[in-house]
């Protein structure tokens, strides 16, 4: 369907004020801590807690985040229709912050019931989560019309992404074990990661408000006709699928986290030694990757950090003959990889969709960044069934004491493998999709 006229670019250049750069990257404790922690904790927590089987855990960890595949295009349409994002953002944010409190709250004694009832919070959830993330995507492409200064934006975002990841990731099952383990020790931690999502929100809705307004943008009243202007953006179309599969490899070691604490590892603790050693070097290598990618282009220094975390995981195929010291250390390049690919990824993703306003001269930020954050959930959601997958082909035995029981050694290779090679290879097969991408120059997207 297309709208009667284009609706008015507004120019945004020169540099961003602090403020401004501060207060959408504080969003991050949004989107960090509901991307890291269900895919960290809720499989674990279904299967050595609840006494969910693997297979049926993976499921119920999958379908919900799947939903958003057909929800996140509404909040596109939908946020594109409006004047301002920020609403948005306040009223799913706060939402958000109280369902990812009842998802680690289950009611009932453990098995069908229960993960019944974490299914349908997480369902909720996961709605409220679209609603904040896909505005919160398609504000860069509104605030700056720069090609470096996106870049500038990103760098800032995925630095609090990272402190929100290492805080909400290597927290959440420290308070777990803090206030005692099993359902109360989920129920402490949900809060706590609940309240975390209820600062940022405030936060990034105060801090952009002097970011400017918009009109209303153009947008698409159907699925099929976001994916039809979607499709006729090949590097859109190229960038989102390769992120998509790469979302996926994260996914799936993000959800061997704890199975690879308790069962290769052995160390007290383990999983939150392993996620700070992750996310922590993201902050020391910002400022690197930001100068390589300077120097070598956005494209070229996505597929390298990529190879990086590949490579990472691979040497850790080695992990059970190695002291736990040398793990972590693997561990930080694997992050330093990760910190790489957040960086590159969102920052061509509203070059992408500066080049489409440029081609077409009609603002649909909230169609790419709808049809983006789809397929991103889908792909974190995808992971942690990709690992049950694997628990439950080895024969992982599930537990509802609040303790994992012990396995068989096919079982402990499956959770080797799962946290090892099934990432390296998602991550460093999806480059390949990049052959449709061509790295879009600074004439070509407005600046």
């Amino acid at each position: 369907m297309t709208m009667p006229g284009p609706s008015p670019v507004v120019p945004r250049t020169g540099a961003l004020p602090r403020g401004v750069l501060a207060g959408y990257a504080l969003g991050s404790l949004v989107t960090g801590a509901f991307g890291a922690v269900p895919g960290l904790l809720l499989l674990p927590y279904l299967t050595d807690t609840l006494g969910v089987a693997a297979g049926v855990a993976g499921l119920l960890v999958l379908l919900p985040k799947a939903w958003d595949v057909l929800v996140n295009p509404v909040a596109g349409r939908i946020s594109d229709a409006r004047g301002s994002r920020r609403p948005f953002l306040l009223v799913a944010g706060l939402l958000l912050g109280v369902l990812f409190a009842a998802i680690f709250a289950a009611p009932f004694g453990g098995g069908a019931a229960s993960g019944a009832y974490v299914a349908v919070a997480f369902l909720a959830a996961a709605t409220a989560y679209a609603f904040f993330q896909v505005p919160y995507v398609a504000m860069p492409a509104e605030l700056t019309d720069g090609y470096a200064e996106r870049t500038r934006l990103m760098t800032w975002r995925v630095a609090v992404l990272a402190c929100a990841i290492l805080v909400s990731g290597a927290l959440a099952p420290l308070v777990v074990d803090l206030t005692g383990g099993g359902r109360e020790g989920h129920r402490w931690s949900g809060a706590f990661v609940g309240a975390l999502i209820v600062v940022g929100t405030l936060a990034t809705f105060w801090g952009t408000r002097n970011a400017g307004a918009r009109t209303a943008a153009e947008s698409e009243p159907s699925l099929r006709a976001q994916l039809r202007v979607a499709s006729g953006n090949r590097p859109f179309r190229a960038l989102l699928i390769c992120f998509v599969v790469q979302a996926a490899g994260i996914g799936t070691m993000l959800a061997g986290v704890q199975y690879f604490a308790d069962h290769v590892l052995a160390q007290p603790s383990g999983a939150t030694f392993l996620f700070a050693a992750f996310v922590g070097p993201a902050l020391l290598v910002m400022p690197l990757w930001t100068a390589v990618g300077n120097r070598y282009g956005k494209l070229r220094s996505l597929i390298a950090s990529s190879l990086l975390f590949a490579a990472g995981a691979l040497v850790l195929l080695s992990a059970p003959a190695l002291p736990p010291v040398a793990v972590y250390l693997i561990v930080a390049v694997i992050g330093a990889g990760y910190a790489g690919q957040q960086v590159f990824a969102l920052s061509m993703l509203p070059d992408c969709i500066a080049y489409d306003t440029e081609r077409t001269r009609r603002r649909q930020a909230g169609v790419f960044t709808g049809l983006w954050t789809a397929g991103e959930t889908f792909g974190l959601a995808l992971g942690p069934g990709i690992y049950a997958v694997m628990l439950q082909l080895t024969g992982y035995a599930s537990s509802a004491t609040g303790e994992s029981a012990a396995q068989t050694g096919t079982a402990r290779l499956g959770v080797l493998l799962g946290f090892t090679v099934v990432p390296a290879v998602l991550v460093g097969a999806a480059l390949v999709l990049l052959r449709g991408y061509r790295e879009l120059t600074r004439s070509e997207v407005p600046s």
